[in-house]
């Protein structure tokens, strides 16, 4: 069989890409894919693990990756990898991400995209173009003070809703995640955030333990959250996941 060729990038102005994880087997579920970090977010979360890829312009010390050269490595991968994720930084901020979407598409690989839910409109642009999707919800949807002091922005908590509301709509399979530090979120707010995403159908949920930056140790499941709370977070999943660093 001839192998597919290798499609031109589809955009432009190519994708702004910020690192590349070639192999992993923990950012789309069941696959073994290749994460594509997009460059910048306008959210800035205190636990963020990737800070570097926050500022929409690259550091010259971490250079850019450029997309033409990435999709050539894809394409050496064709029967090796099973699938792409999208990550961030914030994906969805970057025009080009539908082009690229389809570039690996066109490959042959499976989508999966990580997304904060920032931007719902471009979100619902790129769903029909997906496999699965991963969601971080940063605190509850009812909370709007707590959503924006954990992403420094006002106003974040309803495009957040929005979002939510256009994945589980799609029937795209997804999950939605929590970074979780006892700073941030008490176990009484981890609860009622979860609530409301099984109330809205949301049937995977994985709760991430934030590592921590300085000094120090990440909490254990006796100390945060209490063996209580992630015990009634398994009860209102089909799926939960609990994620140490």
């Amino acid at each position: 069989m001839m192998p597919n060729p290798l499609p031109e990038c589809s955009n432009e102005r190519a994708l702004r890409v910020g690192g590349m994880t070639r192999f992993t087997n923990i950012d789309y579920p069941h696959k073994l894919a290749a994460v594509v970090f997009v460059q910048g977010c306008p959210w800035r979360c205190g636990y963020c693990h990737n800070p570097h890829l926050q500022p929409r312009q690259f550091d010259e010390r971490e250079p850019a990756l450029d997309w033409p050269e990435v999709l050539a490595w894809f394409r050496s991968r064709i029967g090796l990898l099973d699938a792409v994720v999208f990550s961030g930084g914030e994906p969805t901020m970057d025009p080009a991400l539908p082009g690229a979407i389809a570039d690996v598409r066109q490959l042959g690989f499976d989508v999966g995209l990580h997304t904060a839910g920032i931007y719902p409109r471009r979100l619902g642009a790129v769903l029909p173009l997906l496999d699965w999707v991963g969601v971080d919800v940063k605190a509850p949807l009812d909370a709007d003070a707590r959503y924006d002091a954990i992403v420094g922005a006002r106003g974040s908590v309803r495009r957040v809703r929005d979002a939510v509301r256009m994945v589980l709509d799609s029937g795209v399979p997804c999950e939605f995640r929590t970074t979780a530090a006892p700073q941030w979120l008490a176990d009484e707010e981890l609860l009622r955030l979860a609530s409301s995403l099984a109330n809205l159908g949301a049937s995977v949920y994985a709760l991430q333990l934030a590592r921590p930056a300085g000094p120090g140790r990440v909490p254990s499941a006796a100390e945060y959250p209490s063996v209580e709370t992630l015990e009634q977070l398994g009860e209102m999943f089909a799926t939960f996941i609990l994620r140490r660093s």
